[in-house]
């Protein structure tokens, strides 16, 4: 069996969206740099993510000059954005029970989503000075505009275990079962190594030299059942997870975490146990 190491590390610029791999990233306050630092919203404020909208797994992300695009994998329409959005109203947001102060971009960059969405919709950005505080039940610290946690964890071999179960579930019923990829659960941190479901165990661990600390499991939700390149929505794998990974009526699939602010976290590197949850 191979020792655990950082197989691949994914952000996502913009929530809800596709993103990219890269082969290292520093840390910031509150998550990998440019780390879902943008998010639609609604004419409310209210946040949108693909369980209202599954259209948004269609448009992916990657970095270019200056910025990144974003690309519409349907008919390859594409809009650059900058990493960060200096000027522009500051209306406060929602995003779950938390209320963010953000910056609305330019109203031509938000009719581009609306068009590709077929919703109204406004573009946002968390500027530096905006602080949104994790659940304190679990930990301390600034997240972004992710759902909770600055950071997902999730290993490979829980993927590649889903998997073998998904395909024995369908042989037994003499049915078939595509492979779901890795891109559904959306994880910053991907394991490679060791066994499935190891990162249930750990509570502290150690990427090369930034210490991670394992706060909560990840409750699913109706987003890994939508394809990730046309939106299209099925009922597996949520299905298959929930006949093994369901707890207190919540399906749990990978762990949320902070770190430390301080350091660099490059694929390849060690994953060292410094505490489980024993």
């Amino acid at each position: 069996m191979t020792a655990p190491f950082l197989a691949s590390l994914n952000c996502y610029p913009v929530k809800s969206l596709g993103g990219f791999a890269m082969r290292e990233a520093p840390l910031t306050d509150r998550g990998l740099k440019h780390d879902r630092r943008w998010m639609l919203v609604d004419a409310t404020g209210r946040f949108l993510t693909q369980r209202e909208l599954p259209s948004m797994a269609c448009l992916h992300t990657a970095p270019a000059a200056d910025g990144f695009e974003v690309n519409d994998l349907r008919d390859g329409e594409r809009l650059m954005l900058p990493w960060t959005l200096d000027e522009g109203p500051d209306p406060w947001v929602q995003i779950w029970d938390a209320r963010v102060r953000a910056r609305e971009a330019p109203s031509s960059w938000s009719v581009w989503f609306s068009d590709r969405l077929g919703s109204a919709v406004r573009l946002v950005h968390m500027p530096d000075d905006a602080q949104r505080r994790v659940d304190e039940r679990y930990a301390q610290g600034l997240t972004s505009l992710s759902d909770g946690f600055p950071y997902m964890i999730l290993s490979q071999a829980s993927v590649d275990a889903l998997n073998d179960r998904g395909t024995a579930r369908a042989q037994e019923h003499t049915g078939t079962w595509a492979r779901v990829p890795l891109e559904r659960f959306r994880p910053n941190l991907v394991i490679g190594g060791g066994t499935a479901h190891q990162e249930d165990g750990w509570r502290e661990v150690r990427i090369g030299e930034v210490r991670f600390t394992l706060v909560k499991p990840c409750a699913r939700c109706i987003i890994i059942t939508t394809d990730q390149r046309t939106g299209e929505r099925g009922k597996e794998p949520l299905r298959t997870l929930a006949s093994y990974r369901t707890v207190d009526s919540k399906v749990h699939f990978g762990m949320n975490a902070v770190a430390d602010v301080d350091g660099i976290v490059r694929v390849g590197d060690p994953v060292q146990v410094v505490a489980d949850g024993q």
